[in-house]
């Protein structure tokens, strides 16, 4: 039995998540209070209809606050039992939440006698810090619509086959670090194809913007020495039994470098890995 657990702050996209396990064939449980995690598996366990061969189950800032710190121990013994046990963190940046709130005029689950919606919001931060920590695979939302959290998880959780799922995700600093990455490498000191005028609209997944990446030998040089630093230590992530990691690496805009490096990366560890994704945040 595999099952996931899809957590997170609310309003950074769990429903849409559990949504789109379910139409993938999961049988799905919503807001289920972590002291019944166990109950419901004992449940389903004996059962031989393949309905119960993939679980996924919403835990949330709702549960008892004591049984959310104990999660860490539920999954280790699920994991003895022979359960395929992964945990799913969604977040957001607070502003972006704050919005969507507004913008659903949805009362937040942890309001309480009139607290406003920050306070409600770094209250469940608090509440889930434990969960976070545990987190497999922590997904940042804050700059993702639903069809790009719905082709993530699909591409990262669904389809992922044994062993570790490794992310090349580019981003531009000038809107914001990724938060949901493992390393970040800062390629800003290449030469930059936006001051050539013939190049400032293109991306680097195209040709002219890759023909003139390639002249600088510096570029093939950061290009080697990321790609020799994965290399060397994945095999010790799959030795901690690690199923994500995210690697990003960013530019000024997230256009042309990042969008060159993470490409060719990608394609140099899709011909040895078998979960290998890309995303480029700025081009989606």
């Amino acid at each position: 039995m595999k099952l996931i657990i899809v957590s997170g702050l609310s309003g950074s996209g769990k429903s849409v998540a559990l949504n789109t396990l379910e139409d993938e064939g999961f049988y799905c449980v919503d807001n289920l209070p972590t002291g019944l995690l166990h109950p419901l598996l004992d449940s389903i366990r004996g059962s031989r209809l393949r309905l119960y061969d993939r679980v996924a189950v919403g835990i949330d800032a709702r549960s008892d606050a004591a049984e959310l710190q104990r999660l860490s121990q539920s999954v280790a013994r699920l994991t003895e039992q022979g359960v395929e046990t992964e945990i799913v963190f969604l977040h957001a940046d607070i502003r972006v939440l704050i919005r969507r709130f507004s913008e659903t005029r949805r009362k937040h689950p942890m309001s309480r006698k009139g607290m406003p919606l920050l306070e409600a919001i770094e209250v469940e931060q608090a509440v889930l810090a434990d969960v976070s920590a545990r987190a497999d695979l922590t997904i940042d939302t804050t700059q993702l619509n639903i069809h790009d959290l719905r082709r993530l998880l699909r591409e990262r959780v669904v389809t992922r086959r044994d062993g570790l799922s490794l992310l090349f995700q580019s981003f531009g600093y000038k809107f914001g670090l990724p938060g949901d990455t493992d390393y970040v490498f800062d390629v800003r000191c290449l030469p930059n194809p936006y001051w050539e005028p013939r190049l400032r609209e293109k991306t680097g997944r195209e040709t002219e913007v890759i023909r003139y990446l390639q002249t600088h030998p510096l570029v093939e040089t950061m290009y080697q020495r990321i790609r020799d630093f994965v290399e060397e230590w994945i095999p010790c992530f799959e030795v901690e039994n690690r199923s994500y990691i995210t690697v990003s690496l960013g530019c000024t805009g997230g256009q042309h470098r990042s969008v060159y490096l993470a490409d060719r990366l990608y394609e140099h560890f899709r011909a040895k890995l078998q979960n290998v994704s890309i995303r480029h945040r700025e081009l989606q």
